[in-house]
């Protein structure tokens, strides 16, 4: 990348100056005419040195070697450094962008590592909601820029198929609901109906032991339903799972696992076990409940050894909703006194929630929001869109369905993953502004500019040069990007440049004739270079790029 190497011109510009100790930090100004790098290491040095920064600033400056990288430096207000790179650069780099293709962005920033990253956990028996949508989305792009970061990258899903709710959900099967409806009913049942309460208890310890043959064949029937729908979906959203894990798999290790480190780890009370974690500055959680049965807190101590016995991770990073941070904070507690070594390769991911303006939902009460019905009202609001605005549309129901997904889940990437989201029908779904579709139609129009000027025989000529401007100089820009949304496990830094590049490019596009002209070839490879980067960028954001829109 860039950056590296200016960061050692720069660092060695400092020695030449004789400052030691250098920590060279780098940033785009807002305003292309203050340079296309600045950097306050002068601002720093002068603070250990206790010297003027407009002083130490010059010193480094006077002491660059000369390259062919940097065209001037400038030094400004308090003691910035301005650097400005030569315009052959730029233009250089249209070159290796159209020559790596799909490649271009990657780094090698976690080569060699083996990451698994747990998303979306669905459980059978419930409905897959927009939350699930949510998760799936943000695990999927973490997947995917590890992956374009040099990790060998595992995506497992976890899913809850036993417990409570899927006991409320047979007390509604067998009352004759279907598998949309039965745990809503079994819920309800369990709130007001004693009678019905003691049955789903009761379920819920024949689900365990398997020894009740109309429950078993409920339970199997069931899950074998909600898993196949679970698939359907995934294929829709473009996420394939290497490994599937589930709570009845993981239960009974989990509990051995607490029972072996009873009075060292845990503690008896009241005819439960529990992690006591006032000690660590936490909360106190069951562990085994008092009818014997471990809860979903021993289970998930169970799941972290066998997803390493199952794929010897060097780090597990698991997505969830950010409501059970503090759980995951006792887990992470109770697991570093059993398996240290798991503990630290573990990295919870918390996200927010996603809602939908009426608020928020409960699979409890029914009043449930699933990813297919928001899929097929956001496809519907879209074909809308197009029909009252009168244009002519290559936009076909499977298109449509890319561009819907695509607008959902630009809209869960586009900020902050920490922060709660309303989702915005209407802004999510725009062809002008912040959105999926206006990165994927910008994309489809680079693609449509390709086209025309191959049927009118012209060619791609990267070497006929003009003045490189913001769209060279954002292209540029995208390797460390990727890189930083791979450290910081941030989609929204991928969303943020996207839609940066898209307005510069659609600025261009509109002041300049691409297709013929004495620059034709040029802004061919420009529009070739802009397109590739798009595509390469929204395939790491799990978005799909239609060629025609």
């Amino acid at each position: 990348m860039i950056t590296v190497e200016l960061k050692q011109l720069i660092t060695k510009a400092c020695e030449q100056a004789g400052f030691s100790d250098v920590e060279v930090k780098l940033e785009h100004p807002d305003d292309l005419v203050n340079g296309d790098y600045a950097s306050n290491v002068a601002l720093m040095l002068a603070k250990q040195v206790g010297q003027a920064p407009k002083d130490v600033a010059e010193k480094i400056k006077t002491n660059f070697a000369s390259n062919s990288l940097i065209k001037k430096i400038e030094v400004a207000g308090p003691g910035f450094l301005n650097f400005f790179l030569n315009d052959r650069f730029f233009t250089d780099r249209l070159k290796i962008i159209l020559a790596q293709g799909d490649s271009y962005g990657q780094n090698k920033d976690v080569e060699g590592y083996k990451v698994m990253v747990e998303y979306t956990d669905p459980n059978p028996f419930k409905a897959f909601h927009i939350g699930h949508l949510m998760s799936n989305s943000i695990g999927e792009a973490i997947s995917r820029i590890a992956e374009a970061s040099g990790a060998e990258v595992k995506r497992a899903c976890y899913q809850g198929d036993v417990g409570m709710h899927v006991a409320k959900a047979l007390y509604g099967l067998k009352a004759g609901q279907n598998l949309m409806t039965a745990y809503a009913f079994g819920s309800k049942a369990y709130d007001e109906n004693e009678t019905a309460k003691a049955q789903i208890i009761e379920f819920n310890k024949k689900i365990y032991n398997r020894n009740d043959e109309e429950i078993n064949k409920l339970y199997d029937g069931g899950r074998a339903e909600s898993l196949e729908q679970f698939e359907t979906i995934y294929q829709k959203l473009g996420t394939k799972f290497d490994f599937n894990f589930f709570e009845s798999e993981v239960a009974g290790f989990g509990k051995e696992l607490v029972e072996q480190n009873i009075d060292t780890v845990f503690t008896n009370s009241d005819g439960a076990v529990v992690y006591a974690g006032e000690k660590d500055g936490l909360h106190t959680r069951v562990f085994i409940n008092s009818e014997g049965l471990p809860t979903y807190e021993a289970k998930e101590l169970g799941l972290a050894k066998i997803k390493h016995d199952t794929y010897p991770y060097d780090y597990s990073i698991v997505v969830t909703a950010n409501e059970i941070t503090e759980y995951f904070k006792v887990l992470l507690a109770a697991l570093k006194q059993i398996y240290p070594e798991l503990a630290g390769k573990t990295r919870h991911v918390p996200h927010g929630m996603l809602r939908l303006p009426t608020g928020k939902m409960s699979s409890r009460t029914g009043e449930v929001i699933t990813a297919e019905s928001l899929i097929e009202e956001v496809k519907q609001k879209i074909a809308t869109k197009v029909k009252e605005a009168k244009k002519e549309s290559n936009l076909d129901d499977a298109t449509l369905e890319q561009v819907a997904i695509g607008a959902i889940k630009y809209s869960i990437l586009k900020q902050d993953i920490t922060k709660d989201i309303i989702f915005d029908l209407e802004k999510s779904i725009s062809f002008e502004g912040n959105s999926g579709p206006y990165l994927q139609y910008t994309y489809a129009r680079t693609q449509s500019v390709l086209a025309k000027a191959t049927t009118e025989g012209l060619m791609i000529d990267a070497a006929k040069v003009e003045v490189p401007g913001l769209v060279e100089k954002l292209l540029t820009r995208y390797p460390e990007i990727v890189y930083k949304a791979g450290e910081n496990l941030a989609p929204h830094h991928l969303t943020t440049y996207l839609t940066e590049l898209a307005s510069a490019f659609n600025a261009y596009y509109a002041s300049h004739k691409i297709v013929g002209g004495e620059a034709g070839g040029y802004r061919l490879a420009l529009s070739a270079a802009v397109g590739q980067t798009l595509k390469n960028g929204l395939k790491l954001l799990g978005l799909a790029t239609p060629e025609r829109m």
